[in-house]
């Protein structure tokens, strides 16, 4: 059977070896990853001068540190003498400067080469020209997101606007103030699966119903298998009975005061390409970032944000925590089912998406596009 034989019902998807191939994923690596905008960290985690973190993006290892002027910059992790990687360590925080183990050539906070063994003989070396590779940096919604493109693409015409498709406008997810949120919880999650099977499970409610009983109870449309993300700017609503977003439909914490009347007591999900997700419930928001390592192995750290005068009150927050916490472990081990058999003959043309379902279609041709395939 071919796509043009299926029932009007149904859709295809992607063949199994877009799920496994090296090859598909390498270039994956280099088309979307490295050219597109990349949530890679948050904020508030590089507080003060001199603390950085390293992060993967794509192929590239990237270098992210707070300068001595308050500004966060993003570098490729790579010394510019002999290509040494400058940072091994994952976060950490220095003095002034990052110094290569290998030669001592030393790079200030801003990027710039300030010294090297026998640089003041070689009065031709610029040394801005010779500092750290800097890649474009944008803030928003309390994290630095990173594009390694020469030139990167809008970011108000990706970023932004997938928050727009999905709400209606950029004002819905304003009103949560993000950036002014704390962090009160951080789990990460090492996901035998690939990054697309993660993206495709969280744009569908299809299968709520069979393997979220905690989420369909506080959510009770979810049931019906609509996800959230299937109307624009339609956020499912609580049950009658349930109080919070919390594990067992308890009160949750304090409203953050931006929330409309419209949005309480709702749920609006968002997917930002390639590799973000946010959730908003009125009184904290959960934010998930994707960090494909492989084509069957995806990191995945996942923030639970509230107000800071929540988190400073030491408030049990395990009940709120615990709700979402379950559904990534339903999720993921559903993903990890389904990437087991994406090698199989029986899956070497792919599946089929149910009307519930076909807006993932969009986001593989999405994919296809990036790869330069046909839709």
């Amino acid at each position: 059977m071919t796509t043009t034989d299926l029932p009007q019902s149904l859709l295809p998807t992607l063949p199994g070896r877009h799920y496994t191939d090296p090859g598909i994923f390498a270039r994956e690596q280099e088309r979307i990853f490295e050219t597109e905008w990349f949530c890679a960290v948050r904020s508030a985690d590089l507080a003060a001068p001199g603390d950085f973190e390293t992060v993967q993006i794509g192929r590239e290892s990237v270098l992210l540190a707070r300068g001595r002027d308050q500004r966060l910059r993003a570098f490729l992790n790579v010394c510019r003498h002999r290509g040494a990687r400058l940072c091994t360590e994952e976060t950490g925080s220095v003095k002034r400067a990052f110094q290569c183990m290998y030669h001592a050539w030393t790079y200030g906070l801003d990027g710039k080469l300030i010294a090297a063994p026998n640089l003041t003989g070689m009065p031709d070396v610029d040394r801005t020209e010779y500092g750290l590779t800097a890649l474009a940096l944008r803030e928003w919604l309390g994290y630095a997101w990173v594009c390694l493109a020469e030139e990167p693409p809008s970011f108000e015409d990706t970023v932004m606007a997938d928050v727009s498709a999905r709400l209606g406008g950029p004002g819905e997810i304003e009103a949560y103030g993000i950036e002014g949120l704390e962090l009160g919880r951080r789990i990460e999650y090492d996901v035998r699966a690939n990054w697309k099977q993660i993206i495709e499970n969280f744009m569908e409610c299809y299968h709520c119903a069979t393997i979220h009983p905690e989420l369909t109870e506080v959510l009770p449309e979810f049931a019906d298998g609509y996800a959230a993300q299937y109307y624009v700017g339609h956020g499912a609503e609580f049950g009658e009975q349930i109080a919070g977003f919390t594990v067992d439909g308890s009160a949750g914490v304090d409203r953050l005061p931006g929330v409309g009347a419209h949005q309480d007591r709702r749920y609006y999900a968002i997917t930002v390409r390639p590799q973000v997700f946010v959730n908003l419930v009125p009184d904290h928001v959960i934010l998930h970032r994707m960090f494909p390592l492989a084509p069957d192995r995806t990191l995945v750290r996942c923030d639970w944000l509230y107000l800071p005068e929540v988190v400073g009150s030491g408030v049990d927050l395990s009940r709120s925590v615990e709700l979402f916490h379950r559904v990534n472990q339903q999720d993921f081990e559903a993903c990890e089912r389904c990437q087991l058999a994406m090698g199989s003959r029986g899956y070497a043309r792919g599946g089929v998406l149910v009307p519930s379902e076909h807006h993932i279609g969009l986001f593989h041709d999405w994919v296809r596009g990036r790869l330069g395939e046909q839709p």
